[in-house]
């Protein structure tokens, strides 16, 4: 058969057509004898090649190529590009530039072990929407658990970030106040929506035009409305710490908030499926996995084996749809993402950041607020006597002691909580009572009343 071969900046793709009657199982399996005889660090056996009839065979380049940012931005394909939200990734084996539209995506979900090129991959797509956006179209919230690896771009934080009000910093560092910022872009999400159909139209491009040639009341509450990106690195950091409260209005954005413009990117690095739930997973269609460490890590990112025979250093795979295409991520040093930065803080900008929506938590001062201490219950100082005898705070000793049900007892010992006879609730162990006998006990009840 015919061989040929395509040079890409790290990587070769020699292309076989196998003789007639060889089984392609046979040549899957011959993976590692490829890799000994060409003493390469790693090959990856592309069999078939998708719309062609031959065999691919990807080897390592000895000495790889970096591909720089400044050769991506400033290639024809990149500045000519009319995407909504153009992202220049890299190149691919063939040397052209690799670009995506964050639009049509909706939303990314980027994996890859420490140290593999996740960090620098987020800042080239930043990097890349900085290039073509200008601050009224388009803003971030920058999510990053990490503390350092945004902060360079807190200079630019009139121009291009968006924050909540009240807050010194617009890049969310503390875990907290990520649940507080992502709850108040649904918020966001949902007024947009409520803009959308009074303007009757579909998506978030119609209603800016609409909006730019007048035919919208800017009294009647229409606005200019930007994209919003929101990017996350490190989510597994943030599902550990904040679990289910911060999966839901990540699931809650990631179905419903494509049409209004508000796109999600999210970085993890272990990409086990109790960080990358179903829910999750079914509404990031499009995928970036850099180099992972076991094929389990890849299957549950890309559903295929292939990510774990990446070389590393912004070497991946990119995902939407059918086949994954192979992309040398372009490499953006922190320098001249400084010089990116401060450039554009030079230049004017708005007086603060986009405010979000406020974002008033359910869990925060209303919860005990709805205990009425007006209205106590008809057992509630029989029910401070025995906790306060029995020296432990629990809802089921109520339960037994006046043969009442669990909603009742619970209501009691909210009560008890509120009024400050027990102490708050510590997962699976008995309350702290806060009395030791009843005299004192005694005096605090006739307060209350």
């Amino acid at each position: 058969g015919t061989i040929k071969a395509t040079v890409g900046p790290t990587v070769t793709l020699y292309e076989i057509t196998p003789a007639q009657g060889v089984r392609i199982s046979k040549i899957r399996n011959l993976e590692d004898d490829i890799a000994l005889s060409l003493s390469a660090l790693g090959i990856r056996i592309i069999a078939p090649i998708p719309g062609k009839g031959t065999i691919g065979i990807e080897v390592p380049n000895s000495n790889p190529k970096i591909v720089s940012m400044h050769s991506i931005i400033g290639s024809k394909r990149f500045q000519e590009s009319n995407f909504d939200l153009p992202i220049a990734l890299g190149k691919t084996i063939t040397n052209e530039v690799f670009m995506v539209d964050l639009c049509k995506m909706p939303h990314i979900l980027v994996a890859g072990a420490t140290g593999q090129g996740k960090s620098v991959g987020l800042n080239a797509i930043i990097t890349s929407l900085l290039y073509k956006k200008h601050p009224a179209e388009l803003k971030f919230v920058l999510v990053d658990p990490k503390k350092v690896e945004f902060s360079i771009y807190s200079v630019i934080e009139n121009h291009f970030l968006a924050k909540l009000p009240g807050d010194d910093e617009a890049i969310v560092t503390d875990v907290s106040k990520v649940v507080q910022t992502l709850n108040s872009i649904c918020i966001e999400m949902d007024s947009r929506y409520d803009l959308l159909k009074k303007a009757h139209v579909r998506n978030l491009r119609e209603y800016n035009e609409k909006f730019v040639n007048r035919r919208l009341n800017p009294e009647r509450g229409h606005k200019f409305m930007p994209y919003i990106v929101v990017i996350i690195d490190e989510f597994g950091d943030l599902i550990m710490t904040a679990g289910k409260e911060a999966e839901l209005p990540i699931a809650r954005i990631a179905q419903l908030a494509r049409a209004i413009g508000i796109h999600m990117i999210i970085a993890t690095q272990r990409p086990t499926t109790n960080i990358i739930t179903g829910t999750i997973k079914a509404n990031f269609p499009a995928r970036v996995a850099f180099r992972v460490s076991a094929m389990m890590d890849s299957r549950t990112i890309l559903d295929r084996p292939g990510a774990n025979q990446l070389i590393g250093r912004g070497d991946m795979l990119f995902l939407q749809g059918a086949d994954p295409v192979r992309v040398q991520c372009a490499f953006v040093d922190t320098p001249e993402v400084e010089e990116v930065t401060k450039y554009i803080a030079k230049q004017q900008s708005y007086p603060t950041a986009f405010p979000l929506p406020e974002y008033v938590g359910e869990g925060g001062e209303n919860g005990t607020n709805e205990i009425d201490m007006g209205r106590l219950d008809p057992l509630f100082e029989e029910a401070a006597r025995l906790i306060v005898v029995h020296q432990q705070g629990s809802t089921s000793l109520i339960q037994r002691k006046f043969s009442i049900g669990y909603n009742r007892a619970g209501r009691i010992m909210d009560q008890l909580e509120k009024a400050g006879i027990v102490g708050p609730t510590e997962g699976s162990k008995p309350r702290q009572v806060m009395y030791m006998d009843e005299k004192d006990l005694q005096m605090k009840i006739r307060n209350l009343q």
